[in-house]
């Protein structure tokens, strides 16, 4: 229980405010440091939506959870340097923190140089994206083009145009398709 309450705090603590958008710190959801890290340029073209095709969470615990296991595949398991993707969104709303603003990404093979990385966990041939998950990304994506990661004009793909895949799953993908960068 005492470190259910500290980790609370602690995601509290070091939430970083973005538009309205919360992003929870790697040191919040207790994150391993990276092998290594490269710096992502800015001013990038391209923002590339995923999903984890791997469990929903739809709390702080069971995100945290999830988190810790893709982090734990991706260094162990594939051999990365740490969690692919830059953001993660979560079922409960938030914005999680991969590898960030200004380091390159292993989300998306030819890409990961020329675009940021944001997954949202779970199915998303099963689960649907909820209005608080499409919201978080939304303002995700309002600041980093405030912030010069990517381009006013960047164009908004899902993994599957750049990637023989059917990530980031039906139900996201038919979402995506409506936002306002999305091209074919």
């Amino acid at each position: 229980m005492v470190s259910k309450v500290i980790i609370a705090l602690a995601v509290l603590l070091c939430a970083e405010a973005v538009l309205g958008v919360a992003v929870v710190s790697k040191s919040a959801w207790g994150a391993r440091n990276p092998k290594s890290k490269t710096t992502l340029a800015g001013s990038l073209s391209y923002a590339v939506i995923h999903h984890t095709a791997g469990n929903y969470c739809s709390t702080r615990d069971a995100c945290v959870k999830e988190l810790r296991n893709i982090q734990a595949y991706h260094m162990d398991s594939l051999g990365w340097a740490d969690i692919g993707y830059n953001f993660l969104i979560g079922g409960d709303g938030s914005v999680y923190e991969g590898r960030g603003w200004n380091v390159l990404g292993a989300h998306a093979t030819n890409w990961n140089s020329k675009s940021i990385g944001i997954s949202f966990m779970g199915n998303f041939n099963n689960n649907q994206p909820t209005a608080a998950m499409i919201s978080a990304a939304k303002g995700l994506l309002s600041d980093a083009v405030s912030r010069g990661q990517i381009k006013s004009g960047y164009t908004l793909y899902g993994h599957r145009q750049v990637g023989s895949t059917e990530c980031p799953g039906n139900n996201l993908w038919n979402e995506i398709r409506t936002w306002a960068n999305w091209k074919a």
